[in-house]
């Protein structure tokens, strides 16, 4: 199998697997994808991910497959989609390499650009994945107050408070950001966004590149994926991405102090699928929130 046969057959890619006519060599995954390296018989290589254990949930990879086309389709950097099918996604493998200043410019004037592109409604045409929870992405008008705290904060703060993640007193105080958040009247265009961009999920490549990878993609609030670039120790040469971005497309005033609050999402749903180890980030996000109010 070369790559031209399999973009003309991606359906085989699986059958060729199970009878080891490719060879594959695991790479680091995480906790809820199991990836490998896959050479084909032209020398091209191929990024894979199949679910863990077990078969995905309904949709899964074709959740991120629709991610990657949209943030493409508005010229984001993203690796190239192959092969997408229900148990299993495979790109186009992408060399890594150590984050560079320029790169950073860059991504950050891309970021810019992509946030620049309109979507229809907050949410997204197709249901949503955000790690291994589902995400509600029926299309919403907004305002964004209303939707934020609807579907990104409250699904996930139950979740966190059923599964012993959060106590009757931390959830009190993320209660309290939902009840300030009905009562706000600000109100955003939704863009286009890559919904998961903490810093895991960009990967620095050869040339001065970026790519966005593992999206949880909607249309959304800037500044969200902006705050989600500043958590688990903040992304490579951060301050280089917001300047540049800046440049391209400056922010409403005290954007820094809402960094909390749209962090909550994410906090929120690593609370709901791995437990009480994200209690005091939620906690301390959420009451850092209220004080931006």
């Amino acid at each position: 199998m070369d790559q031209a046969y399999l973009r003309a057959h991606p359906e085989h890619l699986p059958t060729f697997l199970t009878h080891q006519r490719i060879r594959e060599t695991p790479v680091g995954g995480g906790s809820v994808s199991a990836a490998s390296r896959l050479t084909l018989d032209d020398g091209t290589s191929l990024f894979a991910k199949t679910w863990a254990a077990g078969d995905p949930p309904t949709g899964f990879f074709e959740a991120e497959a629709n991610g990657l086309r949209w943030l493409a389709e508005a010229g984001a950097a993203t690796p190239e989609l192959l092969v997408v099918l229900p148990q299993m996604i495979a790109l186009d493998w992408i060399d890594s390499a150590p984050a560079t200043a320029t790169a950073a410019e860059r991504l950050g004037r891309a970021l810019a650009a992509l946030h620049g592109a309109p979507a229809e409604a907050f949410g997204a045409p197709w249901p949503g994945y955000i790690g291994p929870l589902p995400m509600d992405n029926t299309p919403h008008p907004g305002p964004w107050p209303a939707w934020f705290a609807e579907r990104r904060l409250w699904p996930y703060l139950k979740s966190s408070a059923a599964n012993g993640a959060l106590s009757p007193s931390d959830t009190a105080v993320v209660d309290q950001v939902l009840d300030r958040l009905a009562d706000m009247t600000e109100d955003v265009t939704p863009s286009r966004t890559h919904g998961d961009l903490w810093p895991g999920n960009i990967l620095w490549s050869t040339g001065d590149r970026a790519y966005l990878i593992d999206p949880a993609a909607h249309g959304g609030h800037p500044e969200t994926d902006l705050a989600n670039l500043h958590l688990f120790g903040g992304a490579a040469h951060l301050d280089r991405i917001l300047s540049a971005y800046l440049e391209v497309r400056p922010l409403a005033d005290g954007w820094h102090a809402r960094i909390p609050l749209h962090q909550l999402h994410l906090l929120l749903v690593h609370a709901a699928a791995f437990g009480g180890a994200y209690q005091n980030a939620v906690v301390t996000a959420a009451t850092k929130a209220l004080r931006a109010f």
